[in-house]
């Protein structure tokens, strides 16, 4: 079982980003029923990811990339900037639902707007750093 945390925390990045753009699209076209149901859902597939990627690296430790070539720049620019905004995103996604759940709208998709993009980078990153690093 926590020989597949990675496998199972690449299945999460890759359902959060669906959900997002789902969610995105939804609220588009005025669901905000779909909309806010996505968005939980992705937080909700976020949060498992955290857990199971804590989890793996309390378990296994650090994985050395064993790439080389022109993969290895590649791979380490893909990681810093995906490490760098996962954690920049946290508070931002935790506002964002905030002011959701407060009903202050316009606040929040002032700050939605850059939200959005950053985690569905997080996320879809979080995927190809998976399919290079095993």
């Amino acid at each position: 079982m926590l020989n597949s945390l990675p496998q199972l925390n690449a299945v999460l990045n890759a359902a959060s980003a669906g959900l997002l753009a789902f969610g995105y699209f939804q609220i588009r076209r005025r669901n905000v029923r779909r909309h806010r149901l996505a968005m939980i859902g992705a937080f909700a597939s976020s949060v498992l990811f955290l857990v199971g990627y804590l989890t793996n690296h309390a378990v296994h430790g650090i994985i050395r990339y064993a790439g080389t070539g022109w993969r290895r720049p590649v791979y380490f620019s893909i990681l810093g900037t995906h490490t760098i905004l996962a954690m920049v995103i946290v508070p931002m996604v935790m506002r964002t639902l905030y002011l959701a759940s407060r009903a202050r709208f316009d606040e929040h998709r002032g700050l939605a707007r850059w939200t959005l993009p950053l985690w569905f980078y997080v996320s879809v990153t979080g995927v190809i750093i998976y399919e290079m690093l095993y």
